[in-house]
């Protein structure tokens, strides 16, 4: 049987691939890098390069994280893309976390592959005197937002099951 309600989620992880290369590019070609630009007393663009993972876990690891990431990457694409193929038709909340994981891995991973040392491009900078929470990009917002998300319907899935109910599939 075609899977052809997969086309939506899949081309949702692809804007938010194209959203964020698109964002990435704006920061690029217009601000120059360690450049930060305060909008409000707690928000600012900045032009920051993160070799490392979230929370720039691993940022100055010599090299090899590049690799490590590409390949995680990887393999987690292939898994967020066999969980859509197994997904049932009518599980919108899933395809839209899905969605979102799948474009914000996809927008990193580019990333990845064609910047010089592997660094992610990173310009949302959130702050409150001198507390700063980690620069990030819009990749980094659709992987947190797929992640909450899941956790939301695994945890919806539980209780149904708990509860005696079985776990319905279809948005209320």
């Amino acid at each position: 049987m075609p899977k052809f309600h997969l086309l939506k989620w899949l081309g949702l992880g692809s804007l938010i691939l194209g959203l964020d290369q698109l964002t990435k590019w704006w920061v690029q070609v217009t601000l120059i890098l360690g450049e930060r630009i305060e909008i409000f007393p707690w928000f600012s663009w900045v032009r920051w390069h993160n070799e490392g993972a979230a929370f720039s876990l691993l940022n100055s690891a010599g090299g090899w994280q590049r690799w490590f990431f590409v390949v995680l990457a990887i393999v987690f694409v292939g898994f967020i893309l066999a969980e859509l193929w197994r997904m049932p038709v009518r599980d919108r909340w899933m395809g839209w976390a899905y969605g979102l994981i799948l474009g914000g891995a996809l927008g990193n991973f580019f990333d990845r592959l064609m910047n010089d040392n592997g660094y992610v491009v990173d310009f949302v900078l959130v702050h409150y005197e001198d507390y700063y929470f980690p620069a990030f990009n819009l990749a980094d917002s659709a992987l947190f937002m797929g992640a909450a998300l899941w956790i939301w319907r695994m945890v919806e899935e539980s209780r149904q099951r708990r509860s005696g109910h079985e776990f319905e599939h279809t948005e209320k």
